[in-house]
C-alpha cells in the first residue's frame, strides 16, 4: 500500500476540479475570481462528513455555486466602478471544446454578456440548469430557494436570455471564415471588404479597463466600427497581427502589437456576417490566453 495514498476528500475534489472551475467561471466571467471560489469551496469541502454525501459531484457544485453567488454580489460593486465596458476574461481553450456545442455556446462572449444582465440568482439557476443539467431540487438547495421558485426563476431567465442571445447556432467553420475575412480586410486596409463582413448593426465592445485605450461605450453600426479600425486603431504605432486562436470554445484572434500581446478579439456571427466584436485589451484579463484552461460540463 502506498505511503502517499490520497484521502477521499482530496480525490473527489481533484476529480471534479475542472467542472467546478467551469461552473464558477460561467457564473462570474472571471478566472481569477473562479480560482478564489475553488479555494473557498475546498476549505468547506474538507470539513464535510463524506458519509452523509450521496452525490459528491452535486454536493461540490452546490458549495461552488453558493461561494460564487457571494462573490457575484461583491463583483457588482467592482463593475460599477469599472472604466468603460466590462467583458468576461478570455480563456484559451483546447480545440475539442468547440466540438462540444453546448459548452462552446455557454462559454461564448456573446452569451456571457447576456448572462451579465441577469440577477445573480437568475444567472446561477440558468447556468446550472441549461449548461450543467442540474436538477431543480439540487439547484434549489444551492441557491436557497424552493423547487417551485426555482422553476419560475428558470422560466423567467430562459425567456430573458432567449430574447437576447444569437438566434441561430453557427458552426466554428462559419465563425472562422468571418474572422479570416475580417482579419484580411483590416490587415490590407480594405474598407469595402470590412464593410462586407460586418452586419449593418454590428456592435463593437472594447474592454481596456482604464489601463489600455478602448471606447468608453459600445460602438454600433458598420461604418462607425470600420472607422474605429481604420481611424483610432489604425493609428497605432507598430505592427498589428492577428493569430487564429480558440478562446472560450470559439474561434478568436490573438492580437499582437510588435510581437507583444495586445488583446483578444472574439466575434459573434449571424448569416455569415459579424454582428458582435468583443475586444479585450485590459492586461489583467489576458493572463490565460497562451496556456489552455481545461473546461467541462460533466
Amino acid at each position: 500500500m502506498s505511503d502517499h495514498a490520497v484521502d477521499p476528500a482530496t480525490e473527489a475534489f481533484v476529480a471534479h476540479r475542472n467542472l467546478l472551475f467551469t461552473v464558477a467561471y460561467e457564473l462570474l466571467g472571471s478566472a481569477a475570481d473562479a480560482e478564489d471560489v475553488l479555494q473557498e469551496t475546498w476549505l468547506r469541502w474538507i470539513k464535510v462528513n463524506l458519509e452523509h454525501v450521496r452525490d459528491q459531484r452535486v454536493y461540490l457544485v452546490r458549495i461552488t455555486t453558493r461561494q460564487s453567488l457571494n462573490r457575484l454580489r461583491t463583483m457588482r460593486r467592482r463593475k460599477e466602478a469599472y472604466v468603460g465596458p466590462w467583458l468576461p476574461e478570455p480563456l484559451l481553450t483546447a480545440p475539442d471544446v468547440a466540438e462540444d456545442i453546448e459548452l462552446a455556446e455557454s462559454m461564448s462572449m456573446a452569451l456571457m454578456l447576456v448572462l451579465e444582465t441577469l440577477s445573480p440568482t437568475e444567472r446561477a439557476v440558468f447556468v446550472l440548469r441549461e449548461a450543467f443539467g442540474i436538477s431543480y431540487g439540487e439547484i434549489a438547495a444551492a441557491v436557497g430557494k424552493s423547487p417551485a421558485a426555482v422553476h419560475q426563476i428558470a422560466h423567467r431567465a430562459r425567456q430573458h436570455v432567449d430574447a437576447r442571445r444569437p438566434r441561430h447556432a453557427v458552426s466554428p467553420n462559419e465563425t472562422r471564415a468571418a474572422l479570416e475575412a475580417f482579419k484580411l480586410a483590416v490587415e490590407t486596409r480594405d474598407l469595402q471588404g470590412l464593410l462586407n463582413v460586418l452586419a449593418p448593426d454590428v456592435v463593437l465592445v472594447g474592454d481596456g479597463g482604464g489601463v489600455k485605450q478602448a471606447a468608453l461605450r459600445p460602438v454600433t453600426g458598420a461604418e462607425k466600427v470600420a472607422r474605429m479600425f481604420f481611424g483610432g486603431l489604425g493609428r497605432v504605432e507598430g505592427t498589428l497581427t492577428g493569430e487564429p486562436s480558440m478562446v472560450n470554445g470559439n474561434p478568436a484572434l490573438l492580437v499582437r502589437l510588435n510581437g507583444q500581446i495586445d488583446g483578444i478579439m472574439a466575434i459573434c456571427v449571424q448569416a455569415a456576417r459579424i454582428t458582435g466584436l468583443y475586444y479585450v485589451r485590459n492586461p489583467e484579463k489576458l493572463t490565460r490566453v497562451e496556456t489552455e484552461t481545461p473546461l467541462t460540463l460533466r
